[in-house]
């Protein structure tokens, strides 16, 4: 008996020691929520920006958040936004990071770095969906499948150049918008190619014909106008046929010479 109340007594002894070192614990895990809850601005904001100064993206990403959601309308509040967005952008999260863009034209619409957001929402698009591979396979790659990407892009930084003008970052904004012009020129060429492919003439004679309409000096043009000659020529239209041999030749004499 006496042995069998010892045993007891121990049990009770520890269960009362775990039950305070709960006890303390809960009170330590609520302290610190506490002491994270009343961090001023400043400090969550100087957190943030060294973690993306050190690479550390996705640190970089919940600071700025965490510094948006407990101060939304402190002075930090929309340079977080911008931060967070580029942190995403870096840390592979395009879709994020467009849409933290999105929320920051929306709430900021005059804000002093519109121009900076519109430059980076471009950036964000034109890497959207791709992978780590090189760049001129990304590019062919985005040519003949990501259009949606491409025309958020191109609107991005259209918009950029249109409405500032003197910004910083207009001029690689404008190469920008000729390399994707170049690009959707390559993606009609490609659903041209795909016709011919099939014999389907009319409609590759056609998707050239649009290449030349809407991206005149690209170029995919040379090769736009040899499958406007083959259709023509498949077609039987040969006066068509003759006059886009006559602007390839006129143009492009080399090239024209592949058809003879």
């Amino acid at each position: 008996m006496f042995r069998r109340n010892l045993v007891r007594l121990a049990l009770l002894v520890l269960v009362a020691q775990l039950s305070a070192c709960s006890w303390f614990q809960g009170k330590d895990d609520d302290t610190k929520e506490k002491e994270a809850a009343n961090t001023p601005a400043v400090d969550l904001y100087a957190k943030a920006s060294r973690a993306l100064k050190t690479g550390d993206y996705e640190g970089a990403v919940q600071g700025f958040e965490t510094l948006e959601a407990r101060y939304p309308f402190g002075s930090y509040s929309e340079q977080a936004k911008l931060e967070a967005a580029y942190a995403y952008y870096k840390y592979g999260e395009q879709e994020s990071s467009i849409a933290t863009i999105d929320r920051y034209l929306q709430l900021h619409p005059r804000g002093e770095n519109v121009d900076y957001a519109l430059y980076l929402k471009g950036l964000a698009s034109l890497k959207r969906g791709s992978s780590l591979t090189d760049d001129f396979v990304r590019q062919r790659d985005m040519a003949r499948r990501d259009q949606g990407a491409l025309q958020l892009a191109y609107s991005s930084f259209s918009e950029l150049v249109r409405r500032f003008p003197q910004s910083k970052y207009v001029e690689e904004s404008q190469q920008r918008l000729l390399e994707i012009r170049n690009l959707m020129a390559e993606h009609e060429l490609y659903v041209a190619q795909y016709y011919m492919k099939r014999g389907a003439w009319i409609a590759a004679a056609n998707r050239a014909q649009m290449l030349l309409e809407r991206y005149n000096g690209a170029p995919a043009m040379p090769e736009a106008l040899k499958i406007m000659v083959r259709a023509y020529t498949q077609l039987g239209l040969t006066d068509l046929a003759a006059d886009a041999r006559k602007v390839l030749e006129l143009n492009y004499p080399d090239i024209a010479k592949s058809l003879n």
